[in-house]
């Protein structure tokens, strides 16, 4: 039997056993003497109150903001005499349109940059190498998308919902054929953005998971429902501050606790974690250069360019100038917090490199490696492990804001107002936008149950997006470059393409699950741990991987939005040729990309017709 001495110190986190063994007569840590496994997660859970004050605090700055602008619009209103009809939804959703440039690029930032992420990305970094960190590459094919055809095409309508432009293009049947896939989609999404950082407080506190996601819920319900757009935009400025400052400081003290950046690449680089991009054309590799530079671009682009939750910003800006400026600045700014995230990776392989928490148990799943970092670096500073699950919870409470509100539009301007007969009051209008945010924010905490039983939020939450993003962004690809393809050639397109991912996506879930579908991770160790523990099952590492046999669902999830969206762009434009297509004469200009408008003649009659119908709500003053 090993022998070995145990002492305490405080120089491994917040409470560290020291222990030196004889490893000559035995090398398995599970019968080593000394600290069970149980016994370091539970000296490291301590979450103290000066940590509950700091998450506290946060919650409370979210609600005062919420209230503030609540009160605020609720007097103007009050004080107007002869509003606009919808005001009440201008000011709403979009914020009257006078949104300031740098308060909804930060917004902008943290709707993307969830907690899925901020600790999905640092897992993936940990498990898989750095291979993910060339998704970089995508980001800017994005930004060049967005800025040459997509943003001017949104700008020049001025329309509120992302989807108002399918019945602009097509019919009304695309209209809500595009709002119930975004509804769907964000109906998936959104509890994995709750679980994220209830994972993270279960982790540093002990609190169960699913009494923390009620709390935060209603806290985000409230200010949404209240605030509105302006806000969820002020709350993201205050929470993108919490979430960067907490990283950096999590970086800076990790990196001196490892001994310096020199030692985070050393350990790095003899753990395989860094390697040059792979180009490697198997599709179903997981992560290969043509994986995320192609796949990448489809699924970043999807999720900016026609995604209501990022494009309400945009249309909250003035002009189309504007909404430019915004898109560089939330360029950088995401590509700033990915490289962070990515470092933070490379940092817990560092501080773990010769005793592997998955495998020991310390870490519960593989979502819990950065809030195990956090305890171990910042755990014995009053309140500083609270900034940083404050900063996760910032990023959650930004993204969950931001897709209750944008789902208040779709509801109100695609589910509603094209049903009714007469004019929705402004009090009807009030009470629907902001029972849709209740609604959906219950049912989000509800769903958290399913999620917790599936995998790796990165990998689950860019694979069960696709099924219906995908075929909702071939939509607008058949509308924006494809002007013979009319409504019908679209509905069929789309059917088939909901179709073909909703297949691929449960069938390499259940393949997943049935361990048909195995992805091979990079080596770790644990013989340098120094409490006793049983190890997990065995991981399957690179060395040990040989492929079996390949089939559609095989294809790597960073695939699932291009074949989400060529797939019935295809089959609409194909289908254009057999079904009656659009006469080409009958389609505004602005309507398509903005390379393609000189091809076809302006007519000031038809955007006058199709604004009248669509925004009458800013177009016409009526008297209240």
């Amino acid at each position: 039997m090993a022998e070995s001495t145990i002492s305490e110190s405080t120089t491994f986190g917040s409470t560290v056993y020291e222990e030196s063994v004889d490893r000559s007569t035995s090398t398995d840590s599970s019968i080593l003497h000394g600290p069970s496994v149980e016994e370091i997660s539970r000296s490291l859970q301590r979450f103290n109150w000066p940590d509950y004050v700091v998450f506290v605090l946060m919650l409370i700055s979210c609600m005062v903001i919420g209230v503030f602008f609540g009160v605020k619009d609720h007097q103007k209103h009050k004080r107007q005499k002869h509003a606009r009809r919808g005001s009440e939804a201008l000011d709403y959703l979009v914020g009257g349109r006078k949104m300031q440039i740098i308060p909804v690029s930060v917004s902008l930032v943290a709707s993307w940059i969830s907690g899925i992420s901020l600790l999905g990305t640092s897992t993936e970094i940990y498990v898989y190498g750095v291979q993910y960190c060339y998704i970089i590459s995508a980001v800017v094919l994005m930004g060049l998308s967005m800025n040459f055809i997509f943003l001017p095409v949104f700008h020049d309508l001025q329309i509120t919902s992302a989807y108002e432009y399918l019945q602009m293009r097509f019919d009304k049947r695309m209209r809500l054929v595009g709002s119930i896939l975004f509804t769907l989609a964000s109906i998936l999404w959104l509890p994995i953005v709750i679980y994220v950082p209830a994972l993270a407080f279960n982790q540093v506190s002990g609190v169960n998971i699913h009494v923390i996601t009620p709390i935060v819920c209603l806290v985000c319900i409230f200010y949404t429902s209240l605030g509105g757009l302006k806000a969820v935009v002020w709350t993201d400025v205050i929470q993108t501050a919490v979430m960067v400052g907490a990283m950096i400081i999590v970086i800076i003290k990790g990196t001196a606790d490892v001994g310096g950046l020199s030692v985070v690449i050393e350990r790095n680089s003899a753990g395989g974690r860094f390697e040059p991009p792979d180009f490697n054309l198997d599709p179903t590799a997981r992560n290969t250069f043509w994986t995320l530079l192609i796949g990448g671009t489809f699924f970043w682009t999807s999720t900016n360019s026609i995604n209501q939750n990022m494009m309400q910003r945009y249309l909250s800006l003035p002009s189309l100038a504007s909404a430019r400026k915004a898109l560089v600045l939330f360029l950088i700014g995401t590509v700033t917090v990915l490289a962070m995230c990515c470092y933070n990776g490379l940092l817990i392989f560092a501080m773990y490199h010769d005793c592997d928490p998955l495998t020991t148990g310390l870490a519960k799943a593989k979502d819990q490696l950065v809030p195990l970092l956090v305890m171990e670096v910042l755990g014995e500073y009053p309140g500083l492990a609270g900034l940083f699950v404050a900063g996760i919870f910032s990023a959650a409470l930004s993204s969950l804001s931001t897709a209750l509100n944008s789902l208040s539009a779709i509801v109100l301007e695609d589910f509603c107002k094209p049903f009714v007969s007469k004019p929705l009051t402004e009090t009807q209008t009030r009470y629907i936008m902001r029972f849709t945010v209740l609604a959906f924010g219950a049912l989000a905490v509800v769903m958290v149950v399913l999620v917790e039983k599936m995998g790796a939020v990165l990998q689950l939450s860019m694979s069960l997006g696709p099924v219906t993003i995908g075929p909702l962004f071939g939509l607008f690809l058949m509308g924006f470059f494809f002007p013979r393809i009319n409504g019908t050639s679209a509905i069929t397109g789309t059917v088939a393409g909901l179709a073909l991912m909703s297949y691929i996506v449960i069938r390499s879930q259940i393949s997943i699950a049935l361990k048909e579908i195995v992805f091979a991770e990079k080596p770790v160790t644990v013989e340098g741990c120094h409490y006793e523990f049983t190890p997990k099952n065995e991981t399957l590492f690179e060395s040990d991987y040989t492929p079996g046999e390949k089939s559609l669902h095989h294809v790597s999830f960073l695939y699932y939005t291009m074949i989400g969206s060529v797939v019935p762009t295809l089959v609409g434009y194909l289908s254009s040729f057999i079904l009656p297509r659009s006469k080409t004469d009958d389609i505004d200009p602005l309507l398509l990309a903005p390379f393609l408008r000189r091809f076809y003649p302006s007519s000031n009659s038809k955007s006058h017709h199709m604004t009248e119908v669509l925004h009458e709500f800013e177009t016409k003053d009526i008297q209240l």
